[in-house]
């Protein structure tokens, strides 16, 4: 009996053996049909994600438009261009048009068919990315104009003119070449944009706050903002940083001020959202950044700008200074300017060998004056060659600074 017993207890524990490695079997092929299945899908959503990335890369990629004309124009007087003095350190112009051709523009005013640059400034990146410094040209600035090369192929002879004549001639290649014959400084890339680039550039971030002291109400400009901390976004903030007569005392002076204060405003905003950081805020500032964007052709990629901006997006916002040259009315004409000197040339050197400036509101506010060595925190002896004399200090603003207070 026990034996039987026994024997069928064998037989019951071989079957339910069975039972169980067929089970295990089992689980085992659903595991693997599960793992594969997931690795499939998993495959599908990278393939898919990447070829997504790849339509967005190309289309971020294809917005920019290389200046293969200025490039072709520039190498042409190569032997009669600064030399740079600073390995790593960058000098771009940014140049910003007031073109109305192009949908976007053309409730500005009717396209002439002459662009002038609006807005030019002489951005400067230190060497190790620690600083970077904006300095705004006025356009009204009497300058030696160099002879350019017209869009219609003939050619300027060269002349004593404002600023602006430069890209209004000779575009963007005229524009560099001016500013390197006034400052001794390389241009190393140059980025042009027009009016609806920028008004993207705002909306793409939301808009961006600034501080009114008192409110604006300008037909011109079609603003009517409050006084106080306000958001503008991409229409309003073109007409603010436009605005000439109705706004502050009616100067290029005091627009140029708006203009850097704007900037920075912009530059905190970039910062404090995490834009690039985050790839879904990043997207639609780099889409709305590079949309109407003109480039030297080195630039003209979406990996060429990385190149320029990875190390920038680490400057403290406090190192990130704005300034307008030094200058003040011409001799000959109230309505035109000149660099106030030895001013400039001191703020000129500096840059051509990296070396540090200050900015600070409460520097005198007359330009004229920066020409007395009594004025400025520098060593008049050591003027435009020492890196190692005390920083000079320039009436300007970081992008830290809120007006609001």
């Amino acid at each position: 009996m026990s034996e039987s017993t026994g024997s069928g207890s064998g037989r019951r524990g071989v079957v339910g053996a069975g039972a169980v490695a067929s089970g295990r079997g089992l689980i085992r092929r659903r595991r693997r049909r599960w793992v594969r299945g997931t690795a499939i899908g998993v495959t599908v959503v990278v393939v898919g994600a990447a070829a997504a990335g790849a339509v967005l890369y190309a289309k971020l990629d294809g917005n920019i438009t290389p200046d293969e004309a200025a490039a072709a124009e520039l190498a042409r007087y190569e032997k009669e261009r600064p030399t740079a003095l600073v390995k790593g350190a960058r000098n771009l112009l940014l140049i910003g048009s007031d073109s109305r051709a192009g949908s976007g523009n053309r409730k500005y005013g009717r396209d002439s068919g002459t662009e002038r640059s609006d807005t030019t400034i002489l951005l400067h990146l230190s060497a190790d990315r620690r600083s970077a410094t904006a300095v705004s040209l006025p356009r009204d600035l009497m300058v030696d104009v160099p002879g350019c090369r017209k869009p219609d192929g003939t050619r300027t002879e060269p002349m004593f003119a404002m600023f602006n004549y430069a890209f209004e001639t000779g575009g963007s290649a005229c524009t560099i070449r001016t500013v390197e014959k006034l400052t001794g400084i390389r241009i190393d890339h140059h980025i042009v944009v027009d009016f609806s680039g920028f008004k993207k550039m705002v909306d793409a971030v939301d808009g961006v706050e600034i501080c009114l002291t008192k409110p604006i109400r300008d037909k011109a400009a079609k603003l009517r903002l409050p006084a106080g901390r306000v958001r503008l976004n991409g229409e309003q903030a073109l007409g603010y940083v436009r605005a000439r007569k109705s706004i502050g005392n009616g100067s290029d002076t005091d627009r140029m001020d708006r203009q850097q204060r704007f900037l920075g405003a912009l530059v905190s905003k970039v910062r404090s959202n995490d834009v690039l950081l985050n790839p879904v805020k990043l997207y639609p500032v780099l889409d709305a950044a590079t949309s109407s964007l003109t480039t030297d052709p080195s630039l003209a990629s979406l990996r060429g700008l990385y190149e320029l901006v990875r190390g920038v997006r680490d400057i403290p916002t406090e190192r990130v200074r704005f300034l307008t040259v030094p200058r003040e009315s011409y001799a000959y004409n109230p309505n035109r300017d000149q660099l106030v000197e030895p001013a400039a040339e001191k703020l000129f050197a500096r840059l051509r060998r990296d070396a540090p400036i200050n900015v600070s509101k409460e520097a005198p506010r007359d330009s004229a004056t920066d020409s007395d060595p009594d004025s400025q925190s520098y060593d008049h002896s050591e003027y435009g060659e020492d890196s190692s004399s005390p920083a000079p200090t320039f009436r300007g603003n970081t992008a830290a600074e809120d007006d609001c207070g």
